[in-house]
């Protein structure tokens, strides 16, 4: 399973956390980690996301009871019924590291509008990173978003993990414009 090598908190975090009795809930967002092996191989920018990122929604799928937004919200949400606390987990290890900022805006806003009381932000960490595809996020980038967006003030953890082994590289996504291209396989009538 990946390992977690970071956890960086601000603004109180871990206060809230205890406060709200959103421990529980903190520990299922770092379990999701934990619920799969990433083998992967040691070579820079050998390795593709989309697997990792499917594996990681799968293990909030597989803890039960978070809500999930695919388009211009917080990836993964969960309240505790007992405190009336929430949480809301923003995972960034596919596209582009200043997509990070986004995450950052929709943390932000979800604060803003009372929907959440912590955020977790989810990363490879810098060593990872290394060997993922060209300009993934990492622990660095996510620390270098925050203090650009100036969202110190927010309570966040940002949580970085590496890989626990070496293996067989992770498949790319083959792209062709931002548009994924279907490969298939070639027949005699293609070479002609």
């Amino acid at each position: 399973m990946p390992l977690i090598t970071v956890r960086h908190d601000f603004n109180g975090f871990t206060n809230l956390v205890d406060r709200l009795h959103l421990g529980q809930l903190v520990d299922e967002a770092e379990s999701t980690l934990a619920r799969f092996s990433l083998k992967i191989e040691e070579a820079k920018y050998a390795n593709g996301t989309r697997d990792l990122r499917i594996w990681i929604d799968d293990g909030f799928e597989a803890a039960g009871g978070w809500d999930k937004s695919t388009v211009g919200a917080i990836d993964w949400t969960k309240g505790n019924p007992d405190s009336g606390g929430h949480i809301g987990v923003e995972v960034q290890v596919s596209g582009r590291s200043d997509l990070l900022a986004v995450d950052l805006i929709h943390l932000r806003g979800d604060f803003r509008e009372g929907k959440i009381d912590v955020g977790i932000i989810v990363v490879p960490d810098d060593e990872l990173s290394y060997y993922l595809t060209d300009r993934t996020p990492n622990f660095r980038t996510a620390l270098k978003h925050i203090k650009q967006t100036r969202a110190e003030d927010l309570p966040i953890r940002v949580i970085a993990f590496r890989h626990d082994g070496v293996g067989t590289a992770l498949p790319k996504m083959r792209t062709n414009l931002g548009r994924m291209v279907a490969e298939r396989p070639r027949d005699d009538a293609d070479s002609n």
